[in-house]
């Protein structure tokens, strides 16, 4: 319940938080990840994700649909990709949690919808590493000897895939920084090979491979561009492991863009030469594209590289697959919507090792599956992916929630949202309609965990509810989705408790609608402030009154910070004012918005210099007096004061 101690002329006065924000306190508590990543690993593991089989095997089977136009079509998908990377980074800046986009959609659109959203994306990193492994399988044939009958069948070529699987399941249980080191030795070696083979195959291209362009229209090419989308799903991966990531509200966006721009490009060089060495009987349909293109102008030497180089990209992807799917499950089971034995976190390991287990296990099941079907689902449910991205971002901006305080904005806001929305929204109607059925067929089971489990555990808030709130101006929620964002920025920015924020948490607040003068103000300020110190009003009303007139405490149009000293010991308090129509200081302050009242004994003489030295840092932010007007509780009020920018000791 919320303690109002009087209510008078206007005037709100409030002591506690509520229960509301005590119980979302413990809702939201739970294991949590230790932070080893750096930039370069935030780097690698999307690049490397990236950098597998949606260019060592795609290029083939996508050329036999789009022809040489096939090269627009990796570059198109790039581009497709930069609405949703930026509005990804900006949700990650501001939510740096494990899940990636299942958090943001929930915190957005609300439960059912994250449900949807964290089960469709785990599935597609699922079957996208389910991919690289068959990759994998492919190229083995290529290495191993002709002899070797049992490696070449397909159950041995099977097996190499299972123990692989394994092999990174084991090496994610161990640890996150484990697989990034790897991770970062594999991408490196992948980057050095393409550049390679780029520079050494651009001379042997042939115009005439080229042309026609588009031998099956332009709609085809539009078409391929979300058949080959899977190639960039490795932008997702980097959100699913943001809760483990060293200063990730700067890490992972510059990650996350340096990452798309530098295989975009590379992509599109390393498809430019494939289509220009090869022509279509060759290339059509072939699963090791880029080693047939090294062989024609390399010969035998460029085939080994360029297929040591694709084991290379399956196992960095194989390996990354495995770190972020297997966060999705154990997001969702510490938000309650699936078993909680998935959100256990190893003691030593510090990883969440069922979840692992499980995401591994489902990859074994669908590494069984027709492969053009496993890559036409999983883009699809990439593209929705990045759609509800878009859409989290225009959601959480237009509710106006004032905790959510991303490090990075998306430029361009709206358009470019909507924009690529629209674009992604024409590029999933020009799919086949049986990759449909089964993206609905994931859908449908998502919705059904949320209705027979998720929602009867979870009780949890959206932007989406708040946006209404809004709009129709009537009281939908109970701001609890404020409280988490608040104990989330404090986590991101690794802002340890100090007194100032104690006393803050204590403090009583005025919300004052009416115009008052500044004696009017005091007389107010000191009924309140006596009930918790013991002291007269009388008293703290003249010491007020008689410090005011030594100088005045206005520090500029709009704030003001009225202080005295008291007589005992260890005696401190703060009370904070907000005046909607403004108090009248004096002729030159008329509209004094914001007023921090502070009381201290003499002991407390350090500490009321060190508080009035925090005040002044809170305030010296260009936007604070914007917030502060526009908070729409005193507990947001309060938020203000807790998260503004100080230094603490």
């Amino acid at each position: 319940m919320i303690l109002i101690s009087d209510f008078l002329a206007g005037k709100i006065i409030i002591k506690t938080i509520t229960f509301v924000e005590v119980r979302n306190k413990i809702l939201s508590s739970g294991p949590h990840l230790k932070r080893k990543l750096t930039l370069i690993d935030v780097f690698c593991i999307a690049s490397g994700a990236m950098i597998s089989s949606g260019i060592f095997i795609l290029p083939g089977m996508a050329h036999a649909q789009a022809g040489p136009g096939v090269i627009f079509s990796y570059l198109l998908a790039g581009v497709l990709a930069i609405p949703g990377m930026l509005s990804q980074a900006e949700l990650v800046s501001a939510m740096p949690k494990a899940g990636g986009t299942y958090f943001y959609v929930t915190r957005s659109m609300g439960s059912a919808m994250g449900t949807i959203d964290g089960v469709l994306t785990w599935f597609s990193l699922c079957l996208k590493t389910a991919f690289a492994l068959i990759g994998m399988a492919a190229f083995v044939k290529l290495i191993m000897p002709p002899a070797s009958f049992f490696m070449q069948s397909d159950l041995g070529l099977t097996l190499i895939a299972l123990l692989l699987c394994l092999f990174f399941i084991v090496l994610n249980f161990i640890g996150i920084k484990e697989a990034g080191r790897i991770q970062t030795f594999l991408v490196f070696w992948l980057f050095a090979i393409l550049t390679l083979y780029v520079f050494k195959g651009i001379p042997s291209v042939k115009i005439f491979h080229l042309d026609p362009f588009a031998p099956h229209g332009v709609d085809a090419i539009f078409y391929t561009a979300g058949y080959v989308f899977v190639a960039y799903g490795g932008l997702l991966k980097v959100a699913s492991i943001a809760e483990e990531v060293v200063q990730p509200a700067r890490t992972i966006p510059r990650g996350m863009i340096l990452s798309l721009c530098a295989v975009s490009i590379l992509y599109t060089l390393v498809v430019f030469v494939t289509c220009g060495v090869l022509g279509s009987s060759q290339l059509n349909h072939s699963l090791t594209p880029l080693s047939d293109g090294a062989a024609v102008f390399w010969g035998p030497p460029g085939r080994i590289l360029l297929s040591i180089g694709a084991l290379l990209a399956f196992i960095s992807t194989a390996n990354a697959g495995i770190m972020s799917a297997s966060r999705y499950p154990f997001a969702l089971s510490r938000d309650k919507l699936l078993p909680p034995f998935l959100k256990k976190v190893h003691k030593g390991f510090h990883t969440p090792y069922n979840a692992i287990l499980l995401t591994g296990g489902i990859i074994i099941l669908v590494l069984f599956l027709k492969l053009e079907i496993l890559i036409k689902v999983a883009s699809t449910v990439l593209i929705l992916t990045f759609i509800f991205s878009n859409l989290s971002v225009i959601i959480l901006r237009e509710s106006r929630i004032q905790n959510y305080q991303p490090r990075f904005f998306a430029p361009l806001y709206p358009w470019m949202q909507i924009i690529g929305t629209i674009m992604l929204a024409f590029i999933l109607f020009e799919m086949e309609g049986e990759v449909f059925l089964i993206a609905l067929s994931l859908m449908a089971c998502a919705v059904l965990v949320y209705m027979f489990y998720g929602r009867i555990r979870s009780n949890r808030q959206s932007a989406l509810l708040s946006l209404i709130e809004r709009i129709t101006a009537k009281e939908l929620v109970s701001h609890s989705l404020e409280t988490e964002l608040k104990e989330i920025i404090q986590e991101r920015d690794e802002i340890v408790k100090d007194r100032f924020d104690h006393i803050i948490e204590e403090s009583s607040i005025l919300d004052i609608k009416k115009q008052l003068t500044v004696l009017e103000l005091f007389k107010e300020v000191s009924e309140v402030l006596s009930q918790s110190l013991n002291i007269p009003s009388s008293v703290l009303y003249h010491l007020l009154l008689e410090r005011e007139k030594e100088s005045t405490t206005v520090i500029s149009q709009e704030i003001a910070i009225p202080h005295i000293v008291i007589e005992g010991t260890r005696n401190f308090s703060i009370l904070l004012v907000r005046s909607h129509r403004g108090v009248i200081f004096s002729p030159k302050a008329k509209k004094i918005q914001a007023i921090f009242v502070l009381v201290g004994s003499r002991d407390e003489r350090n500490f009321h210099l060190r508080a009035l030295t925090a005040i002044a840092q809170i305030v010296s932010d260009p936007h604070f007096m914007k917030k502060w007007l526009e908070a729409r509780s005193v507990s947001q009020l309060r938020d203000i004061v807790l998260l503004g920018k100080r230094k603490r000791k």
